[in-house]
This record gives C-alpha cells, structure tokens and sequence, in this order.
C-alpha cells in the first residue's frame, strides 16, 4: 500500500512533480510492483489527480473515503475488508524503493512463530552531522535485540560524553505490519509524545507494540524538498 496525498507542506504537489518523463508517485508505484514481492500493490489517494494517473497507467488505486492525519490511517481504511496478514507501507515520496530492503522487513515475520513481532520497519546508519541534527531526518534507538525504543527528531542518543563513540540510525518511513497492529493503531487516539513529535511510529510504541528495526545501507532518495528532487533527477539519470 503507497499512501498519497495530494498537499505536502513542505513541497506542494510533489509526487506529480516529473521524474524521468513520469510523476515521482508513478514511479514509486512501479518500483514496488517491480519488486514482486507482493500479491497486490494500490496506491490510496485522497487526490482524483493522482488516481488517474496510476489508474491511466494500468495500475491499482484506492480513493480514501475520510480525511486523515497519516499514512497509517489512509491505509488502515483501505484494507478494513481485505483478507490479509502483513500490509507493507511504501512511501509515496520514495521512487528508488529496492526488493532488498522491502525483502528484509518481510522476512523478520518468517522467523516470527511466537508472533512477538507487531511491525517492522528499516533503519540507515547515518554519520553525517548536519543530518545528525536536522529535524526533517528522524532518528530511531533500539534495545540489542533491534527492536525500536524510541524515535525523535532530535539527536538520539545525545552524545553527552565525547569519548563515546555513539551510532546514529535514520528512520525510513517502510513499514510492514500485521493487519491486526495496523488497525489498532486506526481505532486508537494519539498520545502526547507523537502529538509533539509529529512522528506516527511513536504511537505504536506508546500503546506497547513491538517494532522490529531492519538494518540497511540502501538510502535512496527521500523526496521532501525541491532540493530532493533535483538529487532524484540526477540519480535517475
């Protein structure tokens, strides 16, 4: 499931913006369907725009019925009535999508017999400072089993004793979920921390789910900025 809306604050419009002859949420449709890792792939959208152009493609959409705030409630929506186990969340703003990763977050449930696991989703060691330290990048910590203990805007963990050599994770916004975690997060209302943060992951942790996080070095190219778009433009080039 690829939620996208329409309206971005940061970058009105940004996934019709033109990505190789294409717009940027045709392409991150077509990467995901590429991977055939997955038994159906939609797009849910609350914009008539954008489900033409999947839909005129020859691809899957989904048109949300209600508003709302994120991803996970768009696509909780979508699936209340379909009969499935894990439903992976693909960003919209995400063209360069890669099996490797979406493999890696698929396969932690494989392992998963006690089904101890709720949700997964991927993490990038990140190195540089100005990254480090930029609101717009979320950082995630784990406990030695990799499982997520909290996820911050700010620099986590605060690097207090210099002596320390401390690792800096980047959150990358791919989740799978079970159906059931999923639409608990749908029903349940938002608590203080993600309302502060603005960072939805934050309220599955706050009602005691488990989210298992996945190691990459795949990065790709987050479209938030008309600066990210140059970067993909090049990239795909």
């Amino acid at each position: 499931m690829i939620p996208a809306r329409y309206a971005a604050s940061r970058f009105p419009a940004k996934l019709m913006q033109d990505l190789g002859g294409q717009p940027v949420i045709l392409r991150t449709y077509e990467a995901a369907v590429k991977t055939g890792l997955f038994d159906e792939v939609y797009v849910v959208t609350d914009s008539p725009v954008i489900f033409e152009v999947i839909t005129g493609a020859g691809g899957k959409a989904k048109m949300s019925i209600k508003e709302h705030d994120c991803g996970s409630d768009r696509i909780a929506e979508a699936v209340a009535d379909m009969d499935v186990d894990i439903i992976v969340n693909v960003q919209g703003d995400e063209p360069f999508t890669d099996r490797e990763s979406l493999s890696g977050v698929l396969e932690v449930f494989k392992d998963d017999v006690g089904q101890e696991i709720d949700l997964a989703s991927l993490m990038v060691r990140i190195t540089d400072r100005e990254e480090i330290n930029n609101p717009n990048t979320v950082k995630v910590i784990v406990d030695n089993r990799n499982f997520a203990v909290y996820f911050s805007r700010l620099p986590i963990p605060y690097p207090r004793d210099k002596n320390v050599e401390s690792v800096y994770y980047k959150h990358k916004g791919v989740y799978a979920f079970r159906k059931s975690a999923l639409m608990d997060f749908h029903r349940l209302p938002m608590l203080p921390l993600e309302a502060t943060e603005k960072i939805e992951a934050i309220r599955y942790l706050e009602y005691g789910k488990k989210i298992k996080m996945v190691e990459t070095d795949v990065t790709g190219i987050e479209i938030d900025t008309p600066e990210d778009l140059d970067r993909a433009k090049k990239a795909w080039k």
